[in-house]
């Protein structure tokens, strides 16, 4: 593989879904002492979720409390119940462009805007023919970092 022409910086996010938000609320924010930052429903992601910050400043890191919107759609945000775990990445256009040359396998949906306001794709859990990688069971979110958490992680 040549080399790679961008840089995974840091955990940008983790995210935790269960069939009730309310329980995950309960052991995160009331236990744990994290924020709740703002909250982020989609019907197109079926998804209820808050978004909470462990840390503060550029390197906190976001948790997101997940439930579904409808239990019986997909994607199904509570099963299993490490959704999946969000990575910083410096420049995700010019990733997702070497990393799908190179056999990574990305969900369906392209770069969009996410939940907290960031561009942000999909690494499928499950690599296939035409695309060999993917996350062997584990859902993978890369995140365009801004400049701030740019110039504190790189």
């Amino acid at each position: 593989m040549s080399d790679k022409p961008f840089k995974i910086l840091g955990i940008q996010q983790i995210a935790i879904g269960g069939p009730d938000k309310g329980k995950l609320k309960s052991l995160w924010v009331d236990m744990l002492g994290l924020t709740v930052k703002s909250t982020f429903v989609s019907e197109r992601e079926n998804v209820d979720e808050d978004i909470c910050a462990l840390g503060s400043g550029p390197t906190a890191v976001e948790v997101d409390l997940m439930q579904p919107i409808d239990p019986d759609k997909k994607p199904a945000v509570h099963s299993t119940p490490l959704n999946h775990v969000g990575l910083w990445v410096d420049d995700l256009a010019v990733a997702v462009e070497w990393m799908t040359a190179n056999g990574v396998r990305f969900a369906p949906g392209g770069i969009r805007k996410g939940a907290a306001g960031y561009d942000i794709t999909f690494i499928h859990p499950k690599g296939n023919e035409q695309f060999p990688l993917g996350g062997e069971g584990v859902l993978i979110e890369l995140v365009q970092a801004p400049p701030e958490v740019i110039s504190a992680l790189a």
